[in-house]
């Protein structure tokens, strides 16, 4: 018969190797997310204990003009910069696919901006770049282009925070650009045979091929994006000015916890966040069957 091991055999130098994976699980995750959800169903100050109210916190976020203008601004960063990041980082992928003298310096100089691109001081240094007196005012004003404070009009303050996020491209460009490598060359030899020109190659070997990459890449920054705050909160001095323009969710969400001590109201919109996020991921795998081609 075999002998069964207790604690005291392998199976514990087993579980003990895991007990900072389960610590983490347990203690970082999911009982956090089980308290959240707890708190979401609560009046919570983080002051006098939770008193349970039901569904009233999540019945409140309909009828809060606030969150509605956080959701608006949101989704408009989100469809705008996520395209337009992933179409920059394949087209810099593009440019650092061929092995040239000193490519590598220059994959790793693009590189640079994943690395701190979501700083607090990265985004100080943005808001210096895009005042009255900053230096994007002072490269228009060469060409007898009237500067304004780009972060201080409603119109055009997002936009400098959709720059900021196209300008984190890095990651992407990365993973683009490893993908491109792994083409055949015998693809695009094919391709040239047939007729097809660099465009007809791109759209016919290129994109097709990297679907998944392109896939991939997507669901990652539509995840990233929906949760953006540091910039938002720097730039706008943690108010989402001006007028709101600023105002992501995850910015109203940490004024509604930190600044109101509304916990329980904020840990509401957290989880309609996650809501949120997982709704448009699972659209985004819905739509894959369509677009996405894998080799078989």
């Amino acid at each position: 018969m075999k002998k069964k091991r207790g604690l005291g055999g392998k199976s514990f130098v087993g579980y003990l190797y895991l007990a900072p994976w389960l610590i983490g699980l347990f203690g970082l995750t999911a009982f956090p997310m089980v308290m959240s959800f707890y708190f979401s169903l609560c009046r919570y100050d983080m002051l006098t204990k939770p008193k349970f109210i039901g569904i009233s916190n999540y019945l409140n976020l309909f009828s809060d003009p606030k969150l509605i203008k956080s959701l608006e601004v949101t989704v408009k960063f989100v469809f705008i910069s996520v395209p337009l990041q992933l179409a920059f980082a394949l087209f810099i992928a593009l440019l650092l696919k061929r092995n040239r003298k000193g490519i590598r310096v220059y994959r790793a100089i693009f590189y640079l901006p994943s690395l701190f691109g979501g700083s607090v001081a990265v985004s100080i240094l943005w808001k210096e770049l895009f005042n009255k007196e900053g230096l994007f005012n002072k490269l228009i004003g060469i060409f007898g282009i009237d500067g304004i404070n780009w972060i201080a009009t409603p119109r055009t303050a997002l936009n400098t925070l959709i720059v900021l996020a196209i300008w984190q491209f890095g990651a992407s460009m990365v993973i683009f650009l490893a993908a491109l490598k792994q083409i055949p060359e015998d693809y695009y030899e094919a391709a040239r045979i047939d007729g097809a020109g660099k465009i007809r190659q791109f759209f016919g070997v290129t994109l097709p091929i990297l679907t998944p990459m392109v896939f991939f890449n997507i669901v990652m920054a539509f995840i990233n994006a929906f949760q953006s705050f540091t910039s938002a909160y720097v730039i706008s001095g943690g108010t989402g000015a001006p007028l709101n323009s600023t105002l992501f969710y995850s910015l109203y969400l940490y004024m509604k916890a930190f600044g109101q001590f509304n916990m329980g109201y904020a840990a509401a919109m957290a989880w309609v966040l996650l809501v949120i996020i997982g709704a448009f991921t699972g659209l985004l795998f819905l739509s894959a069957k369509k677009w996405v081609f894998y080799d078989e």
